[in-house]
């Protein structure tokens, strides 16, 4: 049996191991990355196919052979035509449920990063502008507690979980938008429509799926009804935000900042409206890779393989 990894630098850039793979197949061929051309020479003929952004169209699908699975180094599976996969009989494996505590701390790094400016502060200070100041203690911006904020939450799964547990230790109020609220009900969070939400935060934080009724959801209207001094923090898919509808809102102080782990297009392109802006934070889609996370994802992708060669795939995605 053959596997192929087609993109494994961003899961694995050499702190863990696939020695596991070896275990399961007698060939094993490892991409750090592998471009659109070059996907069919690469997966052909290999019964055991690993991508995590590397797309697998129908069309791509139609042209190899012998795959007989798929497994995904994400939890979000459109790199691949799963429709079209499972009509050809390959299940598709996706990673679910391994980045919420990654996530969940990248929220609050984005939203301390606003309250306390930690980052601006220490080059200030390697500018010499502490020492030309003079004073023992030197701020070059508005700091704020956390404490008495309110957050509103938009999707209340796991990851929305995990934030609205950390918003309570900093003692901020939380409020929750999400589809299914009599879900929660004996959990003490409080469930509002989404214009409550967004009139009443000092930080609104996206934890959604991505899907037709998300795309673009955060557009012209949603931001009109924010505070002008809130901020919108996003580590769930860049597509869920509208990014022109953001820039204008920035510009014209509709609302005060966004702090985004992910853009509509990864890396940005020059004229990305929002990737540069002076009132937006941006972290380059890391929130899913501290190394306990990625291991865990390992983890998780060696524990669906080896349940499909056992009879019994799990996390199957189609």
């Amino acid at each position: 049996m053959k596997a192929v990894i087609l993109d494994a630098y961003t899961t694995n850039p050499g702190d863990l191991s696939w020695d596991w793979l070896y275990d399961a197949a007698d060939t094993v061929d490892i991409y750090d990355f592998t471009k659109p051309d070059e996907i069919i020479d690469r997966a052909d003929n290999h019964e055991i196919v690993i991508t995590n952004k590397t797309r697998l169209t129908s069309e791509i699908l139609d042209s190899l052979h012998g795959v007989k699975y798929i497994g995904l180094l994400s939890t979000g599976f459109d790199a691949v035509d799963v429709t079209h996969a499972r009509k050809l009989g390959i299940p598709v494996c996706n990673i679910p449920a391994y980045s919420t505590n990654g996530v969940a701390q990248m929220t609050f790094s984005l939203i301390l990063e606003f309250t306390n400016r930690v980052a601006l502060h220490d080059e200030a200070v390697k500018n010499g502008e502490w020492q030309k100041d003079g004073n023992f203690c030197f701020m070059k911006s508005e700091l704020r507690e956390l404490s008495g904020k309110t957050i509103g939450i938009i999707g209340y799964g796991k990851i929305g979980r995990a934030v609205a547990k950390i918003a309570d230790a900093f003692g901020m109020t939380v409020i929750c938008h999400t589809a299914h609220p009599e879900k929660y009900g004996n959990e003490g969070i409080s469930f509002v429509s989404l214009e409550t939400l967004l009139r009443n935060s000092d930080f609104v934080t996206l934890h959604c799926p991505y899907n037709e009724s998300t795309h673009k959801m955060v557009n012209a209207e949603f931001l009109s009804m924010m505070k002008p001094s809130a901020i919108l923090i996003n580590t769930s898919r860049g597509a869920v935000v509208d990014e022109d509808a953001l820039k204008v809102a920035l510009d014209n102080g509709i609302i005060s900042g966004a702090g985004l782990d992910v853009l509509s297009t990864e890396p940005p392109k020059d004229d990305n409206k929002v990737a540069f802006h002076n009132k937006c934070i941006v972290t380059p889609h890391i929130s899913w890779a501290a190394f306990e996370t990625r291991e865990r994802l390992m983890g998780i992708c060696k524990n669906n393989l080896m349940s499909f060669l056992n009879g019994n795939p799990v996390n199957v995605v189609n």
